[in-house]
């Protein structure tokens, strides 16, 4: 029989001998799913996993916010008569767009209609990450010509 360490008192009554007995299934019954946890290899992958998407995730919202920032900026810089001018441009690039996009609705297979349908979407998902770069170009245009 093995003698009970020396930091614990021997229990005196059948009832605090159970008791002891209970207490020590459960901190080895606690032992036992510390080292499952650790030698879960799928579940701790699936931990990291969720870790870097999760850093992923804030890491892209803020280079969203970086983004509206510098379209802000670019906006403020760009003069009234050419911000006119690129409304207008855009109003007509809108309409012909309509125009096309119906063309393509009535010639285009399905298959090629169905990938385009993803692009788009995906466009739209990402609208101020392409607003930031149609201002980035459009500031260096205007840069550019007033240079040339």
């Amino acid at each position: 029989m093995t003698q009970p360490p020396h930091d614990e008192p021997t229990a005196q009554t059948p009832k605090e001998l159970r008791e002891q007995v209970e207490q020590t299934r459960h901190e080895l019954g606690e032992t036992v799913e510390a080292l499952a946890a650790e030698t879960d290899l799928k579940a701790r992958a699936q931990q990291k996993a969720a870790d870097v998407k999760d850093q992923a995730a804030a890491k892209a919202g803020q280079l969203k916010e970086k983004a509206a920032e510098a379209a802000s900026l670019a906006a403020d810089r760009v003069p009234g008569p050419v911000r006119d001018k690129a409304a207008q441009a855009a109003g007509q690039a809108r309409a012909k767009a309509a125009r096309a996009g119906q063309l393509w609705q009535d010639k285009a297979p399905e298959p090629v209609r169905a990938k385009t349908s993803q692009a788009t979407q995906a466009a739209r998902d990402n609208r101020l990450l392409l607003a930031a770069a149609g201002a980035a170009v459009l500031l260096w245009l205007v840069c550019r010509r007033g240079n040339g």
